[in-house]
């Protein structure tokens, strides 16, 4: 219960004190957008950094080195944990906006961080809303911002982390008409940080792999026509792949 205190006082409390810190980089991006924008990736990603540590997640990231380094990507995940976005934001290389539910939109502080990192907020009860969202990401891979989405829809509550749910086409077009590759991540035993006995924050293992790109336009027709079931089985297999390394 004490992880789960430190880790609440540690996102609160900087939330608070961070004000300073958003009136600076508002400033910098005032006369440099880019170092603002790098700046406040950094900052957060150190947040994050010493959040993870807090838990005492033994972190294990494998592929890393997949990751283009000379193009903006679509990063595509499971998701089964809270601690999925710190897990997957420290290792992001450059900028990366987070698309995330638009229930996340009203918080003070935090959705203006949010915004200042890129990141959209997205409505899956409004078509119409939502696929503004989409054509929003499109935008931001095209002028060279990374996004990541988790294609599941929702948090995936089940008891077994190979039962993953649906992957949402719709995310998928982020790709196909930015005409970036896809980087799917396989996060493996996450929900064991939190959920999985909450409200306890306890120490496990955790395996973060970043598969190879898949580039749509080197698909075959099929395989592009489903391009979320293709991107789903990769995450899928790499899960097996790692179940072990959990343990």
């Amino acid at each position: 219960m004490l992880r789960f205190i430190l880790v609440c006082i540690c996102v609160i409390g900087y939330l608070v004190l961070s004000i300073p810190i958003l009136l600076v980089e508002w400033v910098i991006g005032k006369f440099n957008k880019r170092a603002k924008d790098i700046s406040s990736l950094r900052i957060i990603q150190a947040v994050f950094r010493f959040i993870l540590k807090v838990t005492g997640a033994d972190i294990t990231v494998i592929g890393h080195e997949n990751i283009p380094k000379d193009q903006a990507v679509l990063y595509i995940g499971n998701h089964r944990s809270f601690f999925d976005i710190l897990l997957t934001y420290v290792l992001c290389p450059d900028l990366t906006g987070y698309v995330a539910k638009k229930e996340m939109e009203p918080i003070p502080l935090l959705s203006i961080w949010m915004r200042y990192l890129h990141c959209l907020f997205l409505d899956r009860q409004d078509i119409k809303a939502g696929m503004k969202t989409i054509l929003t990401a499109i935008e931001k891979v095209k002028s060279g911002i990374s996004i990541c989405i988790f294609p599941e829809g929702t948090r995936n509550k089940g008891k077994d982390e190979l039962e993953l749910l649906p992957f949402h086409d719709g995310s998928f077009k982020i790709a196909t008409k930015a005409g970036c590759p896809i980087v799917p991540i396989a996060i493996s035993n996450s929900a064991e940080i939190f959920e999985s006995h909450f409200p306890k924050i306890k120490p496990c293992k955790v395996v973060v792999e970043y598969c190879n790109p898949v580039y749509p336009d080197q698909l075959d027709k099929e395989d592009k026509k489903h391009l979320g079931a293709y991107t789903q089985n990769i995450i899928l297999e790499t899960l097996k792949k790692n179940r072990g390394l959990t343990e």
